[in-house]
């Protein structure tokens, strides 16, 4: 009967993180481009027929612990074990979480979305469908950026078991902030620059009106508040492309944007960015609501 080697007497990298075995791995593995073509050959078939084997020992291993129920009991407590589950995901013998899985389809297209000013966040995966939060030109309404966006899908879609949709979230908008010496104070005491505008009833879901800002103490402007699912923002009445107003600028309460019906430059509805033109803003202005009206500062 064969007998197993005594664990205790066989030397293990134990101390070695699994971060740091695959970093050895991907030293080894990358040096194969520089040798000559001979010795190259010889190395990957050796690397090749050790995979090989291991893959074909494994296999049977593990198709030995799955007939018997403690075995099966006992596999499932050993493959949370970091090392060996590294090694069954080398040999596709156990499948990624989907969570971890479109991570890392993910990492593969953002080299592409960044180089054209985007960027993509995963949120969840639920019943098949893959929510992602979409940032920069990622989420506008050009044509690039719907170009963009057809990437992500098809990625996910395609390299993602399970995963037959996805699903784009509004951007999380930031919120504006006001000194913390405002708080607390009636309107009448506020900082210069204030002026109070209309009733906050004024400002239906999903509207964008014009006000006219007319403080006692500062610069008059012309502004428009948005109302995106009870969330207001103020921005100067002109559009960061040429200077336009945005009265009747086009709204989707779902994606969270205003579109210029000039040009149709994109613009998150609550932070300003603009989604068309990375790096282009609305000029957005302190908002607060005071006594059932809106106020609105002209004055940083």
């Amino acid at each position: 009967m064969t007998q197993l080697a005594d664990s205790t007497a066989v030397t293990l990298p134990e101390d070695r993180s699994v971060e740091d075995l695959a970093e050895v791995l991907d030293q080894a593995t990358s040096r194969l481009v520089d040798l000559d073509p001979l010795p190259k050959q010889v190395a990957e078939d050796l690397r090749s027929a050790g995979d090989d084997l291991h893959r074909a020992a494994l296999v049977h291993l593990i198709r030995g612990l799955r007939d018997d129920p403690r075995g099966k009991e006992l596999l499932f407590d050993l493959v949370d074990e970091p090392r060996l589950r590294m090694v069954l995901l080398m040999h596709g013998l156990i499948r990624p979480d989907p969570m971890s899985h479109a991570a890392t389809v993910l990492e593969s297209v953002r080299p592409m979305l960044q180089s054209h000013g985007g960027d993509v966040e995963l949120v969840r995966i639920e019943d098949g469908t893959a929510y992602v939060r979409l940032s920069g030109a990622c989420n506008g309404c050009s044509m690039s950026a719907v170009t963009m966006r057809n990437g992500v899908e098809q990625a996910l879609v395609a390299e993602v078991p399970g995963v037959s949709a996805v699903e784009v979230l509004p951007n999380e908008p930031g919120p504006t902030l006001i000194p913390l010496s405002e708080f607390g104070k009636r309107p009448g005491e506020l900082d210069p620059g204030w002026a109070k505008t209309l009733a906050l009833d004024s400002f239906a879901l999903g509207s964008i009106v014009p006000v006219d800002v007319v403080p006692q103490d500062g610069p008059s402007v012309e502004a428009v508040v948005v109302n995106i699912s009870g969330q207001l923002s103020a921005f100067v009445n002109a559009c960061a492309h040429l200077g336009n107003t945005l009265d009747d600028a086009d709204i989707d309460v779902e994606r969270g944007t205003l579109t210029c019906s000039w040009h149709g430059y994109c613009f998150d509805a609550l932070s300003g960015e603009c989604q068309t033109l990375p790096g282009a803003q609305l000029d957005q202005l302190p908002l607060r609501v005071e006594d059932g009206h809106v106020w609105i500062r002209t004055t940083s």
